[in-house]
């Protein structure tokens, strides 16, 4: 983990604890699993999952895919983790842009070569195999969305939003300390980032950014235009109909500190703690855990 990503979550941790404290009143849920499996013969992988970077969906066959850093992993016909192809790359900033299309940063795996920031990398057959697509050995992409036909990073190593249409051209935008960004579904100029201070704003496409407000957030995700969720660094998950000018509380996560959030569609949430990837289909008000997660000194 680098410097700014240790200093901005430890600033998240203590406000937000201080602000909310840690909440423990959601119920578990046990209905039927509702998460895609993979039907392909892959074998249970014996490496187990620690440190959750990203969670999604892909729409080809309703899968789940979970980004780590050691690999990207997905659950075979009987549940079990097992990974996907054969890296055991550390995977940042992970999304899925379209079918079987997916984004990431990220680093290599010790003992393999390349530079240590992935740039931007991508695999178009599920995540079986990935190729560079553009700033190898620059950026270090901790937080990627796609949407309205672009991508959205959020580089760590140069603290700056960039955006790109094709994947190899980049419009580097406002320089800022961010631990996740989110876009709004239904306005390209409107993007969030979660600072230390609170929530920054930008109306401008992510040029200029307002100075953060409350709440503290850790990570967010904007599924639909009445449906951001946010997540603190306890778990406690909220939800904002306006845009994030308000927020209700809409339930807690299992399992402590969070390390990443997916709404997949406005009831529809995948959130992954330091025990586990839960998975609810009410809004929040219940989760299932579909993965264990392991303790690990992840990045």
């Amino acid at each position: 983990m680098n410097k700014t990503r240790i200093l901005l979550l430890g600033a998240v941790a203590v406000i937000t604890l201080a602000l909310a404290g840690c909440s423990t009143d959601s119920g578990t849920d046990t209905h039927a699993d509702a998460l895609g499996t993979s039907h392909d013969a892959q074998e249970t992988s014996h490496t187990p999952i620690r440190h959750v970077h990203g969670l999604a969906i892909d729409p080809a066959d309703q899968q789940l895919y979970v980004a780590t850093h050691d690999g990207i992993f997905t659950r075979n016909k009987d549940g079990a983790a097992v990974r996907v192809g054969t890296s055991k790359d550390d995977f940042m900033g992970f999304t899925v842009a379209k079918a079987k299309t997916f984004l990431a940063g990220g680093h290599p795996a010790p003992g393999t070569s390349g530079p240590a920031n992935r740039g931007l990398i991508q695999s178009t057959d599920g995540g079986k195999t990935w190729k560079s697509r553009s700033l190898a050995g620059e950026a270090d992409f901790h937080s990627l969305d796609y949407a309205h036909g672009a991508i959205y990073g959020y580089d760590s190593t140069n603290a700056l939003l960039r955006v790109s249409k094709d994947g190899a051209a980049w419009d580097d935008r406002a320089q800022l300390q961010a631990l996740d960004i989110a876009v709004s579904p239904e306005d390209a100029d409107t993007v969030l980032a979660t600072t230390a201070d609170g929530i920054a704003k930008s109306t401008d496409g992510g040029r200029v950014f307002a100075t953060g407000k409350q709440p503290v957030m850790a990570l967010l995700s904007w599924a639909a235009p009445e449906a951001l969720y946010g997540i603190d660094d306890s778990g406690r998950l909220s939800r904002s109909t306006d845009g994030g000018t308000t927020w209700q509380k809409a339930g807690t996560v299992p399992g402590g500190q969070a390390q990443a959030l997916t709404a997949v569609d406005s009831q529809h949430i995948l959130a992954a703690t330091q025990n586990g990837i839960y998975e609810s289909r009410d809004g929040g008000k219940n989760f299932t855990k579909r993965l264990d997660v392991v303790a690990g000194d992840g990045h």
